[in-house]
């Protein structure tokens, strides 16, 4: 299976209707019946991101299946573990006799309380340390990654950091990460308002949430929460991060240009060439090492990949093969 098998009728080929279904209730409640019925036993775990810090995972298994390896699924920002295109992935990872942990991120799937400090995008380090532990708690092997959008860019991170975390992940799938975040920033200023608009609102709960919980920790006033996606996250950067200005923020989680020439973790990467998100020129200037594949495909949008009126995904079919494949 290749990009170039995804071709959806041509009514299907927008990419903004492919972004905006592929994140739809109706996916969503498609993912739900399908992960119901794939006859896993899922048990909800904390684990250990390091330093006392703690995230949600849940991890699903067949009893009885044959074990082929045990998949790990990140998801985008402001998504969470039980998002439409998680399940859906999980499912079909099922069905190819894989275990699945879905992480939740920090400040994601409801778990505000966990931890005092807000998410922000350069924690890898406690990524790190909970895929560790996860390793550990469920030592079925071999061990695969995957990820979408902002998971995708962790997930190659995850890479990165995986030998000397002493890591031996056998093959990572992602769709449509995130490689420079401050290009992607002006893709969605100067794009479809729709994006930028849902974004905020969703990160503006996430605060207004965080606030409520840990009032003397978090004291800012509705004033910030009313700013523009730009202004916030510098708002972020320079209170809660130690990069001090959003340029050094937006390079210290960046795998554009040449920083993924050094991944020696078997990758494979799709990608729309509509992406209304993510520029796709991003994907064509950067210099990928020798066990990186890049799939562009001509349509899908941000994470959509929608094959049909019933809404079945080409992206989770597509990780399942190539993760299926390295096992």
């Amino acid at each position: 299976m290749t990009s170039s098998d995804f071709s959806p009728p041509r009514w299907l080929r927008n990419a903004h209707l492919q972004t905006v279904l592929g994140s739809s209730a109706m996916r969503q409640r498609l993912g739900e019946r399908q992960l119901a019925t794939a006859g896993a036993v899922t048990t909800q775990h904390l684990v250990d991101g390091g330093r006392g810090v703690r995230l949600q995972g849940l991890h699903s298994a067949v009893p009885g299946a044959c074990d082929r390896g045990l998949a790990l699924l990140l998801h985008g920002w402001e998504g969470s573990a039980d998002s439409s295109y998680m399940r859906l992935t999980a499912a079909r990872l099922l069905a190819c006799d894989f275990e699945v942990f879905r992480l939740n991120f920090r400040d994601h799937g409801g778990t505000h309380h966990l931890n005092e400090g807000i998410f922000h995008s350069n924690r890898i380090e406690e990524v790190v340390h909970a895929a560790r532990d996860v390793a550990r708690r469920f030592p079925l092997r071999p061990l695969v990654v995957a990820g979408y959008s902002l998971g995708g860019n962790f997930a190659l991170r995850l890479g990165l950091h995986a030998p000397d975390a002493g890591l031996a992940i056998a093959h990572i799938a992602v769709v449509c990460p995130v490689l420079d975040p401050a290009r992607t920033m002006e893709a969605m200023e100067a794009g479809f308002p729709l994006y930028l608009r849902h974004f905020e609102r969703k990160w503006r709960t996430s605060l207004q949430r965080k606030r409520a919980l840990f009032p003397d920790r978090h004291d800012f006033d509705d004033r910030v929460l009313g700013l523009r996606m730009r202004p916030l996250t510098q708002w972020l950067v320079e209170r809660h991060t130690e990069f001090g200005t959003l340029e050094r923020y937006f390079d210290g989680y960046s795998i554009a240009g040449d920083r993924l020439a050094g991944l020696r973790v078997p990758a494979s990467i799709l990608m729309a060439a509509d992406d209304p998100v993510i520029p796709v020129a991003d994907f064509h200037q950067a210099e990928l090492g020798a066990s990186t594949r890049l799939e562009v495909s001509p349509w899908g949008g941000h994470c959509g990949f929608i094959e049909n009126a019933r809404l079945d995904g080409f992206g989770e079919r597509w990780i399942a093969e190539r993760l299926h494949a390295s096992a």
